[in-house]
C-alpha cells in the first residue's frame, strides 16, 4: 500500500473543507426522531428513504449530462442549491407527501454530487502524478467529513436541547451549506473535466445507452462485478440502517435514571449528542487510517471480504441486544458499523479503481452508485416493514441475516 505521506497543499484543505461542511447536516442525528415525532410509521420512514435513494438513481443520468455540458463545479453548485431547498421544505411542512418532495430534492442534490467530487479528487491526483496514493489521500480527506459529523452532533444536540424542537435544525443547516457553496465555487477549472458547453440533442438518450453498456460491461467482467457488488451491499445496508441508531439511543436515554428534571426531547438530545460525537471522532480516526487495516490484514481483498461479513454480524447483534433490552450494547454494535463503513470506503474506491482503466473510472463509480441506491431502497423498505411488523430489534436481526446470506457470492479475489 505504500506509506501514508500525502501532500497537504491548498487543494487538500479545500477538499477537506468540502467534507467538513458537507457533513454539517444538523438534522441527520435526529432525522428519524423528527419523522417519528411527526407521526410517521417505520414503513413510511423506510419509504421516504427509498424515495430519496430512487430519486438519486433516476436523476443520475440527467445530472451526469449536465456535468458533462457545464462542468463538475457547476454540477456541485446545483447540488448545494437542491439540498438547501429540501431543508426548507422539511422546516415548513409536517406530513408524508411534502417530505417525499423534500426527499426528491435531496436525491437530486445527491445525484449532482455522487461520484462527481470523487472524480475531481482523482483528477487532481492524476494531475499531480500521485494516483498511487488514492487510498491514503481519499481516506485523509474523508476523515475531515467525519470530524464535521462529530461537530455536527454537538451543534444539533445543542439546538434541540435549547429549543426542545427538532424542526429548527433544518433551517440552521442551510447556513453551513451557503459556505459550502462558496468553497466549491473556488475550485480550479482544470478539475471540471471535458466541458461540452451546451446540452447536446440526444445526449440523455446516448448517456442511457452508455450507462447500459457500463452495466453490461460490469456483468461480463466478473472481477469488477464482485468488486462493485461487495462495495454496494455494505454501503446500501449502511445507508438504510444506520439511522435506526436514533430510536435506539432515544430508548437508552429515556431508560437511564439521568437528567430526570429535563424533558424527554432534552434528555434524548444530550444522549444523541454524546453518542454521535464519539462515533464520529472514532470514524474520523478510522477513515484516516484505513490503509493500516489493510496492512495489518495483509491483503486488500481479504480486508474487504472480512469487513462485509462483520457488518452483517454487527447488525444482527445490534438488533438482538436492543430486543433483549441491553440497549447500551446495541449502541456499541451500531458504533462498530459506523467505524467499519469508514474503514471500507477508501479501500473500496482503491480496489475498484484497480480493476478498471482510468478513463472508465467515472463509469465504474457511477455504476456502483446506481446499484447502491437500488439496494439501499430495497433494504430501507424491507427494514421499515419488518420493524413495524416485528419490532425494531427483530427487524434489524432479520435484515442482518439477509445481508449475510447474499454476501458470499460477491467476495472479491483475495489473490488479486
Amino acid at each position: 500500500m505504500g506509506g501514508a505521506v500525502i501532500p497537504k497543499d491548498r487543494m487538500f484543505y479545500k477538499f477537506a473543507c468540502y467534507g467538513f461542511l458537507k457533513n454539517l447536516r444538523l438534522f441527520e442525528p435526529f432525522l428519524y426522531l423528527f419523522l417519528l415525532d411527526a407521526g410517521l410509521s417505520y414503513t413510511e420512514i423506510g419509504s421516504l428513504i427509498a424515495v430519496r435513494e430512487l430519486s438519486t438513481n433516476f436523476l443520475e443520468i440527467p445530472t451526469g449530462v449536465y456535468a458533462d455540458a457545464f462542468g463538475r463545479r457547476k454540477s456541485m453548485l446545483m447540488s448545494m442549491a437542491s439540498y438547501m431547498l429540501s431543508f426548507a421544505i422539511f422546516y415548513f411542512f409536517s406530513s408524508f407527501w411534502p417530505f417525499a418532495v423534500a426527499m426528491v430534492l435531496y436525491g437530486l442534490g445527491d445525484a449532482y454530487r455522487t461520484g462527481t467530487h470523487k472524480a475531481m479528487i482523482l483528477e487532481y491526483l492524476k494531475l499531480k502524478g500521485i494516483k498511487e496514493k488514492k487510498v491514503e489521500y481519499y481516506g485523509a480527506t474523508r476523515s475531515y467529513s467525519q470530524l464535521g459529523s462529530a461537530v455536527n452532533a454537538l451543534l444539533a444536540a445543542g439546538v434541540v436541547f435549547y429549543s426542545g424542537n427538532y424542526r429548527y435544525i433544518f433551517l440552521l443547516t442551510i447556513l453551513p451549506y451557503i459556505l459550502h457553496f462558496f468553497n466549491l465555487a473556488t475550485y480550479p477549472k482544470e478539475l471540471d473535466g471535458e466541458i461540452l458547453g451546451k446540452l447536446e440533442k440526444g445526449k440523455i438518450v446516448a448517456q442511457i445507452k452508455s450507462t447500459l453498456r457500463d452495466f453490461a460491461y460490469m456483468f461480463k467482467n466478473k472481477t469488477l462485478l464482485k468488486a462493485i457488488m461487495n462495495s454496494t451491499i455494505f454501503s446500501a445496508s449502511y445507508e438504510a440502517l444506520k439511522d435506526y441508531l436514533q430510536p435506539v439511543v432515544q430508548s437508552l436515554a429515556l431508560s437511564l435514571p439521568l437528567f430526570l428534571y429535563l424533558s424527554n426531547n432534552q434528555r434524548t438530545a444530550v444522549m444523541v449528542g454524546i453518542v454521535y460525537f464519539f462515533i464520529y471522532l472514532l470514524t474520523s480516526f478510522s477513515s484516516r487510517n484505513a490503509y493500516m487495516v489493510v496492512n495489518k490484514i495483509g491483503n486488500l481483498g481479504r480486508a474487504i471480504n472480512l469487513t462485509l461479513l462483520l457488518a452483517g454480524i454487527f447488525i444482527i447483534l445490534a438488533g438482538l441486544f436492543f430486543h433483549i433490552e441491553l440497549t447500551i450494547i446495541s449502541v456499541a454494535f451500531f458504533l462498530l458499523l459506523y467505524v467499519f463503513h469508514n474503514i471500507r470506503r477508501p479501500m473500496n474506491v482503491g480496489y475498484i479503481s484497480d480493476q478498471i482503466k482510468s478513463k472508465l473510472m467515472a463509469s465504474g463509480l457511477s455504476v456502483e452508485s446506481e446499484v447502491k441506491t437500488l439496494l439501499a431502497s430495497a433494504f430501507a423498505i424491507l427494514m421499515g416493514f419488518l420493524a413495524d411488523l416485528f419490532g425494531l430489534g427483530i427487524g434489524l436481526m432479520l435484515t442482518g441475516m439477509i445481508i449475510l446470506l447474499i454476501s458470499p457470492p460477491f467476495f472479491v479475489d483475495e489473490k488479486n
